[in-house]
């Protein structure tokens, strides 16, 4: 019989491909998001939210979702997701992030992009320094490395590309769902100044953590902004 080490290993594999797995399919609901032109100028958050909604169950077959889809566009970018800003309608000039939180099967995927509407070279700018900012965050995260050091890591990496972090935190722990009515203290959860925990320090129940990593960048002025998340491939793991 394989010991218990080797049965703790092998389950700690499959969850992990289980959310792999999950933000595959949670990429590919992008995919078909922008193949459809939801986001585009004269639009609504709340007309591009409900379109993502319908197109995510009749062409994904996805019901649940552990967090609900956020839409923020234009000055609404500089928002984090348990603000509630006014609904704005997405002008010419726009940047527009979308945050996804499909569930698959037993799997939680959250998974955050930005899209610049326009022509303006420094909204293309930001969007593009969204996925350079979370790779040189990434590249540099160990798993000894506290939450509030990775969070401390995420707002000096932006600030070096020229924009302000944007984001209370940067990230969150992601699992099967719903990880959010666990017990024990939410900060420890999180990417964020109040988490003194270890990224590779057990869950509740003594398994390794798994991470989302997210990146708000905003311009200087702090008028607009983007969002950017995945996993935070590698760390914390067994």
């Amino acid at each position: 019989m394989p010991d218990r080490m080797t049965e703790t290993m092998t389950d700690e594999t499959a969850r992990w491909t289980a959310l792999t797995e999950a933000e595959d399919k949670a990429l590919t609901l992008f995919d078909a998001i922008e193949a459809a032109g939801i986001i585009a100028p004269g639009r609504s958050e709340r007309q591009v939210d409900d379109d993502i909604a319908a197109l995510a169950l009749e062409k994904f077959g996805i019901e649940r979702h552990w967090h609900q889809c956020n839409v923020r566009a234009g000055a609404n970018t500089v928002t984090t997701f348990h603000d509630k800003p006014p609904l704005r309608v997405i002008e010419a000039e726009d940047t527009v992030y979308v945050d996804l939180g499909p569930v698959f099967e037993a799997w939680e995927a959250d998974v955050g992009r930005t899209y610049a509407v326009g022509e303006r070279a420094e909204k293309h700018a930001l969007v593009s320094a969204l996925d350079t900012v979370f790779e040189a965050v990434r590249a540099e995260a160990t798993p000894d490395m506290t939450g509030a050091a990775l969070y401390a890591l995420a707002c000096d990496t932006a600030d070096a590309h020229g924009y302000h972090f944007g984001g209370a935190i940067a990230g969150h722990v992601v699992a099967e769902y719903p990880h959010a009515v666990w017990p024990g203290d939410k900060d420890h959860q999180r990417i964020g100044p109040a988490n003194p925990t270890r990224l590779s320090d057990p869950d509740p129940f003594g398994r390794p953590r798994h991470w989302i990593l997210e990146i708000h960048l905003l311009e200087p002025g702090r008028t607009w902004g983007g969002f950017y998340e995945r996993l935070l491939r590698g760390v914390g793991r067994v």
